[in-house]
């Protein structure tokens, strides 16, 4: 018996996952979807009852009624209308396997396969598949579904494995089948499939799935990065691989370093070097001194009958004239002596003696027959103040065109040099220019330079460590202290030696007290070849210089000994006048006195 049911409002049937096809051969009928599912048959025209199967299909077996559209085609065309084939009880086996993971197509996701993307179905094919097309019915027969009639209940499709179908609102539901091993398939809308009208193909959600079109995006719960963090991050990712790069960088390069260190480079050593500068110097410069003054200097070799020596000397005109030294030319004072000059060109020529003087160490000598010469100009001694830089050119120890440089350390330094003779008639009293410039033997009769390259000195004396004696007979270094003859009293003394061969010295006219150790100098009470002190006549005469006066001053300046008193006197040209300070019986006085001449020898 078949229990009555309520109609209730329709639903919308859902599509099957799988399409369930018989065996053409067997004569098994093939409906449409909703009804080889369903298994619902529509009973007779205007019949509101639905067919439900009875118990004995509760194993899933059941014979299908013929549609009720296929009842109305049989009788508008009795030509057309099919024949009925008889139900079967063997149910339709699916063309596969049953799915135990319910794998996609054929199933739900599986544990280790993605969901799918969800995309709607439409008629129009994915791009890249074909459509499938309607499983017709055998032997001619149409798969079509009969509209549903008033009052009767609509179909229901069932799902592909025997999964009971949802029932009719106001229904009972019908004893459910027994389901399949497998687990039910989710079901997939099928709004358009249902609504689509006789004729239209039936789809699936996995026929119109395209594997290879992009997908939509998926919310899948991951933070959303904002733009500020993706900087941040590819900062880092910047910063990280600078890092990394100049890590290997120096790795690199220090090995290679040391490889190039410990095995001398991969070529010739080359090491570096300044380019060419121009040859030029500043004027006033040293190198711009020297080479000004280099063509005026010459060296002297002195050869004698008991020695030879080497001295240095300038040239004075382009007669052939050259001052230097008179301890320099002392050697060849005889008829046996003789005297080369050496030029800066290298050039040699022999020279004779014009003149000498003892007391000013000063001589002249002469070259002839030689062009070209480049005589050296003549500064101003008087203009000459401690602390200016000065330069000095000479042959020490034979080494010609030497040059050194100082400056002026004192003036008015009162030195005598020689008195190695018998009498101490070599002894020379100079009113010297002392300066710190290197000025070692050899140098002697050269000049010494103002910044003009002017010549404001001639190189006659230094002071060494062990006060210029040696028992071994070597000859002593400088040490800082050398001393110059004024220009002003060489000029003078010089133009004298060219003229007359002879100079002439000033002289007071008194016999001084050598042995005197108080301060200034004592006028002596007798001469040495016994006579009186003072000369008769002569200029301390006529000043009313006394025996045993004591002279502590000249012009104002300050005389502590009797070689002082010469050197301050020797400075001035005879005829000078001068201002003497006087100590007698220990009173002061000062006398006017003019100077009076006397030949050097």
């Amino acid at each position: 018996m078949r229990a009555p049911q309520t109609p209730q409002a329709p639903q919308t049937p859902r599509a099957p996952r799988d399409v369930v096809r018989g065996e053409a051969d067997s004569g098994t009928a093939v409906g449409s979807v909703g009804e080889a599912a369903a298994g619902l048959a529509p009973g007779p025209a205007g019949d509101s009852e639905a067919a439900v199967p009875d118990a004995s299909c509760a194993d899933g077996d059941f014979e299908l009624d013929r549609p009720a559209a296929t009842a109305s085609a049989a009788q508008a065309d009795p030509a057309q209308a099919p024949t009925p084939t008889a139900p079967t009880s063997e149910r339709p086996k699916p063309l596969h396997d049953p799915d135990p993971y319910s794998t996609p197509p054929y199933g739900e996701p599986g544990p280790w396969a993605p969901a799918p993307p969800v995309q709607h179905p439409a008629a129009t094919p994915a791009q890249g598949t074909t459509a499938i097309p309607t499983p017709a019915s055998h032997h001619g027969a149409a798969t079509q579904t009969a509209p549903a009639t008033h009052g009767a209940l609509p179909q229901v499709p069932a799902t592909a494995h025997g999964v009971a179908p949802t029932p009719v609102s106001g229904t009972s539901a019908p004893e459910a089948a027994a389901p399949h091993t497998s687990p039910a398939p989710a079901p997939a809308p099928a709004a358009a499939a249902a609504a689509a009208g006789a004729g239209a193909p039936a789809s699936t959600p996995w026929q119109n799935y395209d594997p290879w079109a992009p997908a939509p995006l998926q919310q899948n719960g991951a933070v959303v990065e904002g733009k500020d963090k993706r900087r941040r991050r590819v900062r880092r990712a910047l910063v990280g691989g600078a890092a990394v790069l100049a890590l290997v960088s120096g790795g690199v390069g220090g090995v290679i370093g040391a490889y190039l260190e410990r095995n001398g480079g991969v070529g010739a050593v080359e090491l570096p070097q300044a380019g060419k500068e121009p040859a030029g110097r500043a004027p006033d410069s040293v190198a711009g001194i020297a080479a000004r003054a280099l063509p005026s200097v010459v060296t002297l070799h002195v050869t004698g009958a008991e020695e030879s020596g080497t001295g240095t000397g300038f040239v004075l005109d382009d007669l052939g004239h050259i001052l230097t030294n008179n301890h320099v030319v002392e050697p060849a004072a005889g008829s046996s002596g003789q005297i080369s000059v050496t030029f800066n060109s290298g050039d040699t020529a022999k020279a004779t003696v014009v003149g000498r003087d003892s007391g000013y160490d000063l001589a002249v000598v002469k070259v002839s027959n030689v062009r070209g010469l480049k005589p050296m100009p003549l500064g101003n001694s008087d203009n000459v103040r401690v602390g200016d830089p000065v330069v000095a050119i000479g042959a020490p120890f034979d080494l010609e065109g030497t040059v050194t440089s100082g400056i002026i350390s004192a003036k008015e330094r009162p030195i005598t040099a020689g008195g190695d003779s018998a009498g101490g008639s070599d002894v020379s009293y100079v009113d010297a220019l002392q300066t710190d410039a290197p000025i070692n033997p050899g140098n002697s009769g050269g000049p010494l330079l103002d910044s003009e390259a002017r010549v404001i000195g001639i190189n006659s004396a230094i002071r060494s460590a062990d006060d210029g004696g040696d028992s071994g007979g070597g000859q002593a270094g400088s040490i800082g202290l050398g001393f110059a003859i004024p220009v002003n009293q060489a000029k003078r003394v010089a133009e004298e030696l060219i003229n007359t061969g002879k100079a002439t010295h000033p002289v007071i006219g008194v016999t001084l007290d050598m042995d005197y150790t108080g301060d200034g100098a004592r006028v002596g009470t007798k001469a040495q070849g016994g006579g009186p002190a003072v000369n008769a006549g002569g200029p301390g005469d006529k000043a009313g210089i006394k025996a045993g006066d004591v002279i502590t001053a000249v012009d104002g300046q300050r005389v502590h000994s009797g070689e002082e008193l010469i050197v301050k006197t020797r400075a001035h040209r005879p005829g000078d006048r001068l201002e003497l300070t006087v100590l007698r019986d220990g009173k002061e006085k000062r006398i006017p006195l003019v100077l009076g001449s006397s030949d050097g020898g």
